[in-house]
């Protein structure tokens, strides 16, 4: 089941998220997160889900703008992330689906996803989500001693005859 996080998801996030900060390169972020920060994100993002079995967290998603100024309000960046036993079964689908609505409802033009080189699962999931490869930059993300490549995909998800009704 997909529905909206809240502060007390914070824990279960953070225990998914902070071993892929720490032992992988799916994330050049290299530092763990804390409950009470994942809490503020929760409370700061326009949309942050989370994926729940039998009572428990398996994995989130949120959006936030791709970058600074108003000319980008209506572009998003966003992150998926399962726990382990969650991949391969539909739950990362169930979670772009419900940011995507989210995003349309909100009149947002593009989500985009920048994933590591490292993560060609992540990139083959995009793509059959819909998502297009639109550029790599190479060697920007540096870790575990070595630098990576980011491959940016991005989803168009408005008509064309929808952008200006979101002003």
């Amino acid at each position: 089941m997909v529905r909206p996080a809240t502060a007390a998801d914070a824990s279960a996030i953070a225990d998914i998220q902070n071993p892929i900060i720490r032992d992988t390169a799916i994330t050049f972020n290299s530092r763990e997160r804390s409950p009470a920060e994942v809490a503020e994100a929760i409370l700061s993002q326009p949309c942050f889900l989370v994926a729940e079995e039998a009572g428990d967290v398996i994995g989130f998603a949120h959006y936030f703008q791709f970058r600074g100024g108003l000319g980008y309000a209506r572009t998003m960046e966003h992150t998926i992330v399962l726990s382990p036993h969650a991949r391969g079964l539909g739950v990362g689908r169930a979670l772009m689906n419900g940011i995507e609505t989210d995003a349309r409802t909100s009149g947002v033009g593009s989500l985009w996803a920048g994933v590591s080189g490292e993560n060609p699962d992540g990139v083959t999931f995009h793509k059959r989500v819909g998502f297009e490869e639109v550029g790599r930059l190479p060697k920007v993300g540096f870790k575990f001693g070595r630098w990576m490549d980011l491959i940016l995909l991005r989803k168009w998800l408005q008509r064309d005859d929808e952008t200006s009704r979101h002003g």
